[in-house]
């Protein structure tokens, strides 16, 4: 599943969070069209929640925000 994600440019995921650092929605602005690889995106989005919550000015304003991520996918080994 890798090899074929890889082949495509990229995947935007577009994440709602809530105020108090929840995740209220995990969609794609462009999917890839590979359930799977989809389904693990929203997995792994949701599994680094809860977020820190909203500095106290900036949730007076606002509930939710949306913030569009940047998804790509190697089939290099890389050592860190």
């Amino acid at each position: 599943m890798i090899r074929e994600a890889a082949k495509h440019r990229h995947t935007q995921p577009l994440v709602a969070v809530r105020c108090d650092g929840s995740v209220e929605s995990a969609s794609f602005v462009r999917s890839i069209a590979i359930a799977a690889i989809d389904e693990a995106i929203r997995r792994i989005i949701q599994s680094q929640a809860p977020f820190p919550p909203f500095h106290p000015a900036l949730a007076r304003e606002y509930e939710v925000i949306e913030i569009r991520l940047s998804w790509a996918f190697y089939t290099a080994i890389r050592l860190y």
